[in-house]
This record gives C-alpha cells, sequence and structure tokens, in this order.
C-alpha cells in the first residue's frame, strides 16, 4: 500500500510539471479549440491579404421596396438549406436585411421560395 501511494504520488507531480494550457495539449498564446490562431494574414502572418468592406446591394443601387415577387433577387439571400443569409455574410445593412427577411417570409408563405429543401 504505501509503494501504490508513492506511485501515485510521483505521477501526479510528474503531471504537474508537463502540464498544458487545455484537453487538447497545445499551448501558446491564440491557440484554442480549432488549433492555433493566425494573424490576419493567414499562415504567413505577413498581412497581404486585404477584405474589401462589403456594401449593401440594395443602398448601392437605390432599391428601397424590395418585392417578394422577386425570387431571383431573394434567392440570392437564402442558403442552399433554405436558411436566410445572414447579415455578415451577406453584406446587406440593418433596414434592408429586415426588410429583406419580411419579402422572404411572405415568398415561402405563398410558396414562392421552399421553407427547406429536401434531404
Amino acid at each position: 500500500m504505501p509503494e501504490e501511494n508513492q506511485a501515485r504520488a510521483s505521477a501526479q507531480s510528474d503531471a504537474g510539471q508537463h502540464s498544458s494550457s487545455g484537453p487538447g495539449g497545445s499551448s501558446g498564446p491564440g491557440s484554442g479549440p480549432r488549433g492555433p490562431a493566425r494573424g490576419a494574414g493567414g499562415p504567413g502572418g505577413r498581412g497581404k491579404f486585404f477584405r474589401r468592406k462589403k456594401v449593401c446591394k440594395f443602398c448601392t443601387e437605390k432599391i428601397d421596396a424590395i418585392p417578394y415577387r422577386d425570387v431571383r433577387l431573394l434567392q440570392q439571400f437564402v442558403a442552399e438549406r433554405g436558411k436566410i443569409v445572414p447579415r455578415r455574410l451577406s453584406g446587406v445593412c440593418t433596414t434592408h436585411q429586415r426588410r429583406l427577411t419580411r419579402a422572404i417570409k411572405q415568398a415561402r408563405n405563398i410558396a414562392l421560395l421552399p421553407f427547406a429543401t429536401r434531404h
């Protein structure tokens, strides 16, 4: 019994010396559950990648009312599975996103757009 306690104590002290930041075992700043964080420049971290600011399509074309009957326009803002694409992905401003959502829901209710796709 004293030998077992001694073995446990040494194992615990070894584990304490080799501690890691998380269950994945990765350590260092910026590492998370999905792996080490990369800078704005990607793997090189140099910052050469430039992301263009998304501009609202409806503001640039000066479209005030979004018609629910225009299925081609609305389908651009509906994902493949039938979900409405969020603002951060589509680049639409807040007011037009609300109007777009309302138009998509109206088009779904009168069966111009599907609620969801078939599996």
